[in-house]
């Protein structure tokens, strides 16, 4: 009886070594082929063309390129949908990961679990939003914009990258707290939005830093922006704090895998990711956009999404914008 029990303790132990072995060569092995990153927004957009510096960056620390996919849709939330039901868990699909996907399943039914579906690996960034409209326009302030909105009920169009996007609930919260009457155009990402307020078919856009170029080359005007401070490359424009409204919207934003990544993969993908981040080539890129290093490890970050996801909630509830929310 000693002998089989020493001998079945025997067979555990050598298994679970065994395992080990396994997990540490095939960490060890990764990655033996280039690493697909989901962008969920079109190419050309802010979010693109930082996210494709950055893995640019990061495939020499990784060992491997990173290759770009947009799949744009859902405010940024199609793309990872996407990976979480077809990608296999092997580190060789990965995706931006917006605050969309925590604010949208309070607000309607969707086809996965934001705290169920998802490897969480790193918190990378966040953004400058703010509000444009064409330089030829008579709004010359916030004010000045305000002011024809209130005059105007339901007359002035403004566009976003989605609807529930940070830029959508940022002008549903303005509105709230103002009682503006305007309406929201939702667009799959920031270049389309750009394009059709260029083309006088909406009067403004709500968006991160892809109208950057418009208001360097002078077709557009900066009216205000989102953050906690004045921003470094627009400190002459006010925030919505300094506005009255008491609001920020910055949305920090990060990288997840499909769920039942090898955690020795999840650690590669971070420290790369990492490095990439800290390198000073991409910090002029961040610089460029007004972005800031908002750096999670894999604990911080998959703690940020459990607290992001409840306080989504309580914000949809009292914005009142959920409607048959749940996940399929």
């Amino acid at each position: 009886m000693m002998k089989n029990w020493k001998e079945a303790i025997t067979l555990v132990v050598m298994t679970l070594i065994g395992s080990m072995l396994t997990w540490n060569v095939l960490a060890g092995e990764y990655p033996e082929r280039p690493v697909t990153l989901i962008v969920p927004w079109p190419a050309g957009g802010a979010t693109d063309v930082v996210l494709r510096d950055l893995a640019q960056i990061t495939s020499k620390y990784l060992g491997q390129t990173i290759v770009i996919d947009n799949k744009p849709g859902a405010a940024g939330t199609l793309g990872p949908a996407v990976m979480s039901k077809t990608a296999k868990p092997d580190g060789y699909t990965i995706s931006q990961i917006a605050i969309t996907l925590f604010r949208l399943p309070h607000m309607q039914v969707v086809n996965y679990d934001a705290l169920k579906d998802f490897d969480y690996i790193i918190g990378l960034s966040g953004y400058t939003f703010g509000v444009v409209v064409r330089a030829d326009s008579p709004w010359k302030t916030w004010q000045d914009f305000a002011t024809h909105v209130k005059a105007n009920p339901g007359k002035v169009a403004y566009g976003s990258v989605g609807t529930g996007s940070s830029q959508h609930i940022a002008m549903q919260s303005i509105g709230d707290k103002a009682g503006f009457e305007w309406t929201h155009v939702p667009f799959k990402g920031s270049s389309d939005a750009l394009i059709s307020l260029l083309g006088g078919h909406i009067d403004a856009v709500a968006d991160s830093t892809g109208w950057a170029p418009h208001i360097e080359s002078g077709k557009m005007r900066l009216l205000a922006t989102f953050g906690a401070q004045r921003t470094k490359n627009w400190s002459s424009v006010p925030n919505l704090t300094e506005l009255g409204y008491g609001l920020v919207f910055d949305s920090p934003y990060g990288l997840a895998g499909p769920k039942g990544m090898d955690p020795a993969i999840v650690k590669k993908l971070h420290d790369a990711f990492k490095q990439g981040l800290k390198d000073p080539a991409f910090g002029k890129t961040l610089e460029k956009f007004d972005q800031t290093d908002r750096y999670m490890d894999t604990k911080a970050y998959g703690s940020y999404v459990k607290e992001t996801y409840t306080q989504e909630g309580v914000m949809i509830k009292k914005l009142g914008l959920a409607q048959g929310a749940g996940s399929k």
